[in-house]
């Protein structure tokens, strides 16, 4: 008969370690290791807490943000299903920003580089407190690729889970979000919208807790990290403040010790063919263009060879299926209704779009998680058919030309049209650009050229949501394209380019452009073009010289000197 003593767990003073533990027991066994466990005991270690696997849960919690406002209590519900699998939770802060409610001021420029102190804070904590494996949990855009980023760079058994997306809020009988809000400034400067009214939309467009609802950036990273194998099934595709949430939290903490038991870790997960699932379901999905920036960060931090091309390679063969905002008419909360990601990963599977054999954190392949998947309901149609597609390739058109000798990045949904030709309007900031829209200087057949906002020249690569939901809310949605070397929300719509690459802080074509200049637009040939004679665009190369940085000290000013090109992810550890 064993005695209670003989059920303790052996002490920590004596030398052991485990792939259970291969890391928390170089930090707390051994007699050397006395000040280490005190430490320990003072934030709630117990004697035999010492013998468990430590999984740290980086939270983003935050009252910066909606996105992120409830993510302190996820986190605690993801510690639950740890401590209940007989691991030792110890739950941990990182930053988060809000690109919605710093969108269009120079705040915005720090917008990108918390994706990267976000991912650079995590590999630190976890890396210095020998945590075993780890729980990241995303709210908002930058969170999401930021997890994932440190998740690959420290290879610890992992699970990512999403904060979830906020449910719709109501205005006039209709759905409305942050991209309505942003739409209606527009709509009020062309005389179309009432301030009183413009106030009672944003009084009423956020009603609680959650990320922002239209298939914009959280809710594509989400959809990608599920794809790629690193969340539980349906993770992506729940309502923020719900049971169904809590639960996700609960098992995801469970996961990661069947993970460490497994010795399956996030660079068994996250390869080529994984990287090409997460690509797939982004482009179903009619997801943000911002999803090519951060899966080419995230394969980068992965050692997974990923470029601009594959997603022209994969988006070929790939039909839209989801219409959802901003192009389509739906909002997240209406896929969570019918049933989620499962049965749409489940109809690529079918269809042979997807790398069934993929591992995910489930312990399972891809195929073996979706062998159960359901059906959408008969008469739905936030998901189309194959046969009926809201686009038959890619929305995501990569660009090249004299204006993108590297790439560019297009949101091309069809219902723009596929090509564009018009005259050059050029600004070298948003903000220059925001007021010549509002006050009526674009006008029909106007390139707006939005310069000097890439990852360099911003610094930050800013979203240009506020100038494109102007021109949407002004009627020109269809009569005005807008080109930058900055980004987009994931709720921006329109004949839109970004992610103009080389760009104009380091002497891209872009540079040069001038008011008057054609500029050609064609998402058939995938060219972006200064139609302009090759003898004119030298002379101006030539005379052109860079600015001086806007920033010399700070975050921005190590962002700027460190940061790669848009085309390559942006990347602030390229070169080391």
């Amino acid at each position: 008969m064993k005695t209670a003593a003989a059920k303790r767990p052996k002490s920590p003073i004596g030398p052991r370690k485990s792939l259970m533990r291969a890391h928390s027991a170089i930090v707390v066994d051994g007699v050397e290791r006395a000040a280490s466990r005190a430490m320990l005991h003072a934030v709630g270690f117990s004697a035999s807490d010492f013998a468990r696997s430590q999984i740290g849960i980086a939270s983003t919690w935050s009252m910066v943000t909606p996105c992120n406002m409830h993510i302190d209590k996820l986190a605690d519900h993801v510690a639950a299903g740890v401590n209940g699998a007989r691991g030792k939770a110890i739950v941990f802060n990182t930053i988060t920003i809000s690109d919605g409610i710093s969108m269009g001021t120079e705040g915005m420029k720090y917008s990108l580089v918390s994706r990267e102190v976000i991912a650079d804070s995590i590999e630190t904590v976890a890396g210095c407190e020998g945590m075993d494996g780890l729980v990241a949990i995303g709210g908002c855009d930058k969170n999401m690729p930021g997890c994932l980023m440190a998740l690959a760079r420290l290879n610890r058994p992992s699970v990512f889970v999403y904060g979830g997306t906020i449910l719709p809020g109501c205005f006039e009988n209709r759905d409305v979000d942050v991209v309505s809000v942003f739409e209606a400034v527009g709509a009020h400067a062309n005389g179309k919208m009432s301030r009183k009214d413009l106030s009672k939309l944003e009084a009423c467009a956020i009603p609680g807790a959650g990320s922002c609802g239209g298939m914009y950036t959280a809710n594509t990273m989400a959809s990608a990290i599920e794809a790629l194998g690193m969340s539980l099934p349906n993770s992506s595709a729940q309502a923020a403040v719900s049971e169904e949430k809590k639960d996700d939290c609960k098992r995801a903490g469970a996961a990661v010790m069947n993970l460490l038991k497994l010795g399956i870790r996030p660079l068994d997960i996250m390869t080529k063919k994984a990287f090409e699932n997460a690509i797939t379901v982004v482009i179903a999905l009619g997801g943000s263009t911002n999803a090519v920036l951060h899966l080419l960060a995230i394969a980068h931090s992965a050692g997974v060879k990923l470029s601009i091309d594959d997603f022209t390679r994969i988006g070929k063969r790939v039909p839209v299926l989801g219409d959802l905002k901003p192009s389509g008419k739906y909002v997240m909360a209406e896929l969570v209704k019918i049933g989620g990601l499962p049965p749409l990963m489940k109809m690529l599977l079918d269809r042979g779009l997807l790398h069934g054999d993929c591992m995910t954190v489930t312990g399972k392949t891809l195929a073996q998680n979706l062998r159960n998947a359901g059906s959408y309901p008969a008469g739905q149609d936030v998901i189309r058919s194959f046969d009926d597609p809201v686009k038959k390739n890619s929305h995501l058109v990569v660009l090249y030309g004299n204006l993108a000798s590297t790439g560019a990045v297009a949101k091309i949904s069809g219902k723009e049209g596929l090509q564009f030709k018009g005259k050059a309007i050029v600004f070298d900031s948003e903000e220059t650009a925001m007021t010549s829209i509002l006050d009526g200087r674009v006008k029909k057949g106007h390139v707006v050229v939005i310069r000097y906002e890439g990852p360099k020249g911003g610094p930050g690569m800013r979203e240009m949501l506020s100038p494109t939901s102007a021109i949407m809310g002004k009627g020109l949605g269809k009569d005005v394209a807008l080109i930058t070397d900055g980004r987009f929300s994931g709720g921006s719509h329109g004949f839109v380019v970004g992610h103009i690459t080389p760009e104009a802080y380091v002497g891209g074509l872009l540079s040069i452009v001038r008011n008057g200049d054609p500029i050609i637009i064609d998402a058939e040939k995938c060219q972006l073009t200064l139609d302009l004679p090759v003898e004119e665009i030298r002379s101006r190369q030539s005379k052109w010289r860079a600015p001086k940085p806007r920033y010399t000290k700070g975050v921005l000013a190590k962002y700027a000197k460190q940061v790669n090109s848009a085309h390559l992810g942006a990347v602030t550890d390229a070169d080391c």
